[in-house]
């Protein structure tokens, strides 16, 4: 079996509302780390892939790989996220939505394999000014 996932574990996209932040414009307000799981549908690759995924303003960068992928790509303001990946001579691509705390969507590996990715992002307690 293919290791092509890492390709499209951060072709990640997901759902949110309205925001009028400045930092939220851009994305921000997905700030943090995710966990992404990928599932094959169809194709020669793995039947299952987990990653880490860090978002940060916008930008959207693999913390765990296991491999030489290379990703680039965006949230935007309403969670819609769209990624190019690619690992070697293969290439994919992720789409789909983000909301507050998961998302999911769609990924597919060139002609090699496609499938669906969920997303769950980690909690952590942040500090308030009072």
């Amino acid at each position: 079996m293919m290791k092509l996932a890492t390709i499209v574990a951060l072709g990640a996209g997901l759902c949110a509302p309205a925001i009028t932040s400045p930092r939220a414009a851009d994305g921000g307000n997905f700030n943090g780390t995710w966990s992404v799981e990928l599932v094959t549908e169809s194709g020669l690759c793995d039947s299952r892939y987990s990653y880490a995924v860090a978002v940060q303003e916008g930008q959207v960068r693999l913390v765990s790989s296991g491999g030489a992928a290379r990703m680039s790509g965006r949230v935007g303001p309403d969670g819609t996220v769209g990624l190019s990946v690619s690992n070697g001579t293969a290439s994919g691509a992720i789409s789909g939505r983000l909301q507050a705390r998961s998302g999911g969507g769609t990924w597919k590996v060139s002609a090699l394999c496609s499938g669906r990715w969920t997303a769950r992002r980690h909690s952590s307690q942040v500090a308030q000014a009072e």
